[in-house]
């Protein structure tokens, strides 16, 4: 046999022109079959991957599809929906911010219904910061109407005066909201928890920072209390009210308890630097205050006319009667008074008097002589206004 013959199809030669061949062996027969079994099993597998690819894929195509459809179309109620709810948007709150509040309070179904509701509205940019009564399940564009309408704020705004003394704030939040000043008062009493800087000693006065304040209809007097406590946190963490009254050699109590003299006694915002360095200097050269405001905060009073008999009030709030600043704040004074106290004027004065307080006149003397000038003004001014 040849080399040849040796790789010879056991089959037949197919190109053997019509020569005849031996029968296959059966071992030849079972490799045959082995190969055939072989090319089945791939043939199998393959249909089988291409199956899976194809599903795979398709499953892909399905989410993806509902993926981009969610995109485009998010999960929104419809209607104007039922019930009331009432939300807070806070100043500053962009787009995302408030639709994430609508959801959490059930009002709209998704945040991003609401966003694509709020980036389409022209208007979007005017909402307010404050309360609105709203209602559950709504459409991103009924909240919209809603957020855009004055009529739905709960109508709880309110600006706190400076100068005002804690029980002052007291009556004003009670008129607005309908809580007792009593309640209020329960909270003064019991401080902890409002978040007071440690320098407070406990005490609210002096700490419900004026200004304008969105309450809560549902708050409760502590509530409201801790809300004024942290904007006075926020104004003196911002400032740096606890450096720079380090600064000046003087504790962050005192800076608040200069800074609320001067509130009360000052007129116009030009004055009370002035007023900030008559303290100063009556301060170091051993002079008493003797300021008729400390007087009045002591009687729990408001006027204009002190007689002598007020003078003699036992309290240590009585300037006349002690030296040096009194214990603590009388009023709550704004951030224009808070930076006089820590940079006042400069001057010699040692006098101040009010003349004219109709027109928040107040005129300065560094002698005792021009200082009686300026009384004799202020008592004209009285017989003028006998009952300012």
């Amino acid at each position: 046999m040849s080399d040849l013959d040796l790789f010879s199809d056991p089959y037949g030669d197919p190109y053997g022109e019509g020569q005849p061949q031996e029968p296959p062996s059966r071992r030849d027969q079972r490799r045959a079959r082995k190969r055939q079994k072989r090319r089945r099993s791939g043939r199998a597998a393959f249909l089988f991957a291409l199956a899976f690819i194809v599903a795979v894929f398709g499953t892909a195509g399905v989410f993806g599809a509902a993926i981009l459809d969610n995109r485009l179309h998010p999960p929104d109620y419809s209607g104007s929906g039922s019930g009331n709810v009432t939300v807070q948007v806070k100043d500053g709150a962009s787009g995302a911010v408030i639709g994430a509040t609508l959801q959490e309070h059930h009002v709209v179904k998704s945040t991003r219904a609401f966003v694509k509701v709020y980036n389409g509205e022209t208007r979007a940019s005017s909402i307010q910061p404050g309360f609105y009564q709203l209602r559950r399940e709504m459409s991103s564009k009924a909240a919209m109407a809603l957020l855009l309408d004055p009529k739905s704020r709960a109508g709880n705004q309110i600006t706190i005066p400076e100068g005002r003394r804690a029980l002052e704030v007291f009556q004003l939040l009670s008129k607005k909201t309908g809580i007792p000043v009593r309640d209020f008062q329960a909270v003064a009493k019991s401080t902890q928890g409002l978040g007071l800087p440690s320098y407070a000693g406990g005490k609210l006065e002096g700490f419900l920072y004026p200004g304008r304040y969105d309450l809560d209809p549902n708050g409760s007097a502590r509530n409201i209390v801790k809300q004024m406590v942290d904007a006075f946190n926020k104004e003196a963490s911002s400032s740096d009210l606890e450096g720079k009254a380090k600064e000046a050699g003087l504790s962050p109590l005192k800076v608040l308890t200069l800074a609320s003299l001067v509130q009360a006694e000052g007129g116009k915002p030009s004055d009370l630097p002035k007023i900030s360095r008559v303290i100063y200097n009556r301060v170091k050269t051993g002079m008493a205050l003797q300021f008729d405001t400390t007087v009045l905060y002591a009687l729990n009073k408001r006027t204009l006319d002190v007689r002598n008999k007020d003078l003699e009030v036992d309290s240590p709030y009585n300037t006349y009667k002690h030296k040096g600043l009194p214990p603590g704040p009388i009023s709550n004074p704004g951030p224009d008074a808070i930076d006089a106290a820590l940079s006042p004027a400069a001057g010699d004065w040692l006098f101040f008097v009010a003349t004219d307080p109709t027109h928040k006149i107040t005129k300065f003397a560094t002698t005792d002589a021009q200082r009686q000038q300026l009384e004799q003004e202020f008592r004209e001014w009285q017989k003028k206004h006998p009952n300012g």
